[in-house]
């Protein structure tokens, strides 16, 4: 026989299942979040992911695009995500470095060969197995979007080799690998959220910072900043991400169209991704940006201690191999 406090568990079980039921019968609207402006190719790519939702349910679940960072810098936001808060969310890998060890595997300087041999990577096992390692810290991987070549540009004069790097202050992404990186090159790491990056420009805090075609137009950067040199030190690929709270709501079947439209996103961020570069590259050079694109090798070569450091376990040796190893 149920004790009294016996039955009042079971019935609290059952009343919670009859409303997870009831909520998944209900029209959703997810909150997703993105630090790009309104027209980015990613944060394009998630609202035809819910476009791809919103017919494939018949209108029960969409998905509600918070841009331009409305919901917070990247490095907050991660949390909001883990805890529900936030449903999807579109993260650059360089803050999962230190959470997802994995991830500093694609975030290191020069693992990629091209666009082509990155995108080959990470839409293959490699990849698939790398979303996996998220739903340990209560996200599930989605899918992986372009981040474009990364290149350093600053306001004082163009990088031609490593030696001019020497005792600039450069800003990175809050992540120990670009620290390293930018240290190894003989500049001074300066981590600070992207949204700053602008006035510290501006005003001389920092000399410099490295990024995309896009992000160097978008924020106008460029303005403030006029030497891009093309190094195209990282390819490291960005991760679209869901609470897997907010993911454990909805039925298998529900789940799967999720997972679905998100994988189908990928292809409408690309070619977004790839007109979007074009465009930016020619309008930081009509806005007067100075372009130049170096020998990479000595840059290259620069690399070992952060390979040193960051890929220390067998686990991690044989990721880099595999990554190597595509054609």
């Amino acid at each position: 026989m149920l004790n009294r406090r016996s039955f009042s568990a079971l019935a609290g079980v059952a009343f919670a299942a009859l409303l997870s039921t009831s909520a998944q019968a209900q029209n959703v609207t997810l909150r997703s979040t993105d630090i790009h402006p309104t027209d980015y190719p990613t944060v394009e790519a998630v609202r035809h992911m819910s476009k791809l939702l919103d017919e494939r349910t018949q209108g029960r679940i969409k998905i509600n695009v918070f841009h331009s960072a409305q919901l917070g810098q990247e490095k907050d936001t991660i949390d909001q995500t883990r805890f529900g808060v936030i449903d999807i969310n579109r993260i650059n890998m360089a803050p999962f470095n230190n959470l997802i060890p994995a991830t500093n595997v694609p975030s290191l300087p020069f693992i990629f060969r091209s666009v082509d041999h990155m995108r080959k990577v990470m839409d293959g096992p490699i990849g698939d197995n790398l979303l996996k390692d998220f739903e340990k810290h209560d996200l599930i991987g989605l899918a992986f979007y372009d981040s474009g070549s990364r290149s350093f540009y600053n306001s004082k004069k163009a990088i031609n080799s490593p030696a001019d790097m020497k005792g600039m202050k450069i800003r990175v992404q809050q992540s120990d690998m670009f620290v390293a990186l930018v240290s190894a090159l003989g500049a001074n790491a300066t981590p600070m959220p992207f949204g700053e990056v602008y006035s510290a420009l501006q005003t001389g805090v920092i000399d410099g910072a490295e990024n995309n075609w896009p992000s160097y137009e978008s924020t106008r950067h460029f303005e403030v900043s006029k030497f891009y040199s093309v190094t195209e030190h990282s390819l490291s690929p960005e991760v679209l991400v869901m609470s897997k709270r907010s993911f454990d709501k909805f039925n298998a079947a529900d789940q799967a169209l999720i997972k679905a439209a998100a994988k189908e996103s990928v292809a409408k961020m690309r070619e977004l991704w790839d007109a979007r570069e074009k465009a930016s590259e020619a309008k930081v050079k009509a806005g007067g940006a100075q372009i130049n694109t170096v020998e990479k090798q000595p840059f290259i070569d620069a690399m070992k201690p952060v390979y040193d450091k960051f890929v220390t376990d067998a686990k991690l040796k044989d990721m880099v191999a595999a990554i190597q190893a595509v054609k």
